[in-house]
């Protein structure tokens, strides 16, 4: 505690030195994004060498990263970038990009540890700077500003000239960001500052002047180098300071403009959306009336997992550490409690025990219908993975290279794996006789459901960790295990030896099984949903051919990225979205049967059953929205 105090009296000291300067001066300040540190790289070195040019400068004020900071959003890239980014000699600060949070093995948590906040806010020449990370945290989807920092801009003391610097730009690569630049008019924003892409462009978002800056990283073409930014009271001018072998050169502002108040002009529909917003708007909703909104709730913070679901009961978490239990007839929250970490686990329930990971580093179990813990396993790192109970243990991966088997009662462990390279994400599929799920190290492992002993392993032929089988919630049937991987493929392995049958083109993360288990179902990145018999007849060659497929069809979802799996409901195949439209298509050949748009943001995992004639979708969104519909005839 003492460590963050600490922390928070500097920053707020450093502020008031900044402050407190003569503001008939300009502000310099260097802006280095993208700097995709990872150990052992040539990333490391260009680093050092833009640090130590800024350390050669006496006339710098502050220092701002733009995110992607790290490459893997590993805890050990992190502590690197922090060794490296104090040895500056003037104050800095930093936000987080997607490749500090997609692939975070602590689930963010380092991040906020490290550097003690995940906004800031903070004065120099008259001018405020704010910054914050841009998500998407753990999920693979499109880029979402987090509820909890939409709650803070929105808080923030409107009209007063300010510079906004995020790792995106705030254009439909992120999600909300509609609602991103409404709220940074009304703080008084008048200019923002990213990276994300790599290269020095100039940027307009609905009127809201941006820039993007260059990756500090050498290339082919391209030696290490950062941005000097010279702010004066009422005008910007940026330029690229290169650091070739030999010597050292500022280049000539490829940026100027006068900044000034930037009115807010664009036209929003009944639901909040810009006319610029180019998917599915809520009156999509109007073309299928036999999708009805039972009841809807809008959470403070993310929700990045999905529910567990008993009887009248439903349970899920949010990424600010709070799990929720509900009446699912009315939504009426029934408790709460908090907890010291994230939480990206999908909880689970059997009997009285509801169990889930956090990224505090515990296993929990909870007393379902009141919230009080019953026991707390503790794991090395963090726990990211969600619980499967079977058979009345509890099967759970972690971030510290052990599997676990737990007694659901006690929480003591029946056996541990502990040779998991990389960290669990998944949800592991658990039957009686294996257990099967991915890490992000590339592999595929089976163990022994009874005693933990390891049968195989798969690897995905690609080099780089981003492919591995990681997010996939593995499925089977008809003896083989089915994923869905970032090559962009959906991989086929015999569940006993683990060795590859075939393949079939086109998935990304998101995969599932027909409900009676004969059908696998996918889609690809690029507007095209398929199903396959679970028992195909293996291929001639690697790849199961088109003719082979039960059907694939145009799903009307264009490029999408969403790793939530696909599931069936009586007859319907739910496919939800990365951009918070919820599709139904036929079992039987593919036909749309109707859609329905839930949020902005990635649908997480969905619970779904039938009633009588009706059928019910208990649904979430990552943006915090959490609905039950109710789907007639």
């Amino acid at each position: 505690m003492r460590s963050k105090i600490t922390l928070l009296v500097t920053a707020a000291l450093l502020s008031n030195i900044i402050s407190a300067q003569d503001i008939s001066r300009p502000i310099r300040f260097a802006f280095l994004t993208d700097t995709h540190l990872a150990i052992g790289s040539h990333a490391v070195e260009d680093l050092r060498r833009c640090i130590d040019d800024i350390n050669g400068q006496d006339a710098l004020d502050f220092v701002i990263f733009g995110g992607d900071i790290t490459n893997f959003g590993a805890d050990a890239e992190l502590a690197l970038a922090k060794r490296m980014l104090d040895s500056l000699c003037y104050p800095y600060w930093v936000v987080a990009g997607n490749h500090d949070a997609k692939w975070s093995e602590s689930g963010c948590n380092t991040f906020k540890n490290v550097f003690g906040y995940e906004h800031f806010e903070f004065e120099a020449g008259g001018w405020r700077f704010l910054g914050c990370n841009s998500g998407p945290d753990m999920r693979m989807a499109p880029a979402l500003l987090p509820r909890e920092s939409m709650e803070w801009l929105e808080g923030l003391e409107p009209g007063r000239k300010s510079i906004f610097i995020n790792h995106y730009p705030q254009d439909t690569s992120v999600l909300n960001y509609f609602d991103v630049t409404r709220t940074l008019k009304r703080a008084g924003v008048q200019l923002e500052i990213g990276g994300h892409w790599h290269r020095n462009c100039i940027m307009n978002y609905d009127g809201l002047p941006a820039v993007l800056c260059r990756s500090t990283l050498t290339d082919r073409k391209r030696v290490p180098g950062y941005n000097i930014v010279k702010l004066y009271p009422d005008s910007v001018s940026i330029s690229e300071r290169r650091l070739y072998s030999s010597s050292k050169v500022e280049l000539p502002a490829w940026y100027s403009r006068k900044l000034e108040e930037v009115r807010d002009t664009v036209h929003y529909d009944s639901h909040g959306i810009a006319s610029s917003y180019p998917w599915l708007r809520y009156d999509v909703n109007e073309r299928y009336p036999q999708v009805q909104e039972v009841w809807r709730i809008q959470e403070h913070a993310n929700i990045a997992s999905g529910f567990a679901r008993d009887g009248k009961h439903a349970w899920y978490a949010t990424t600010s550490g709070s799990v929720r239990c509900i009446d699912i007839r009315n939504g009426n929250q029934l408790w709460y409690k908090d907890f010291p970490g994230k939480i990206f686990s999908t909880p689970s329930v059997s009997g009285k025990y509801l169990v889930f990971g956090c990224t505090d580093g515990c296993i929990y179990a909870l007393e379902a219908r009141s919230g009080r813990i019953m026991w707390t396993a503790q794991a090395g790192k963090s726990v990211l993975a969600s619980p499967v109970i079977f058979d009345g243990k509890v099967f759970i991966g972690a971030s510290d290279g052990v599997f676990r088997c737990l007694d659901l009662k006690t929480g003591a462990p029946a056996w541990t794996f502990d040779g998991v390279e990389g960290f669990v994400e998944c949800r592991a599929f658990v039957d009686a006789k294996q257990v099967v799920f991915g890490s992000w190290a590339g592999k595929l492992y089976s163990l022994d459901t009874r005693t933990g002993k390891l049968q195989w392993t798969w690897k995905c032929g690609r080099s780089s960790l981003m492919y591995s089988p990681a997010a996939t919630w593995p499925v089977k049937s008809a003896g083989r295990i089915f994923i869905a991987v970032p090559d962009r493929k959906v991989y086929v392995l015999d569940a006993e030896s683990g060795k590859q049958l075939f393949r079939v083109d086109g998935g990304r993360e998101a995969i599932g099984l027909s409900a009676d288990g004969s059908t696998v179902l996918a889609k690809t990145m690029f507007n095209t949903s398929y199903a396959f018999r679970a028992d195909a007849p293996v291929p001639e060659g690697e790849e199961l051919p088109s003719d082979a497929q039960l059907w694939r069809v145009a799903n009307g979802l264009h490029y999408d990225i969403g790793c939530t799996g696909l599931a069936e409901l009586d007859g319907m195949v739910l496919t939800p979205s990365d951009k918070g439209n919820l599709h139904a298509f036929s079992l039987a050949d593919g036909h749309e049967i109707w859609i329905h748009k839930i949020s902005k943001a990635l649908i997480n995992p969905l619970e779904c059953w039938k009633e009588g004639r009706s059928r019910y979708i208990l649904a979430s969104a990552m943006d915090g929205v959490v609905t039950l519909l109710k789907v007639g005839n």
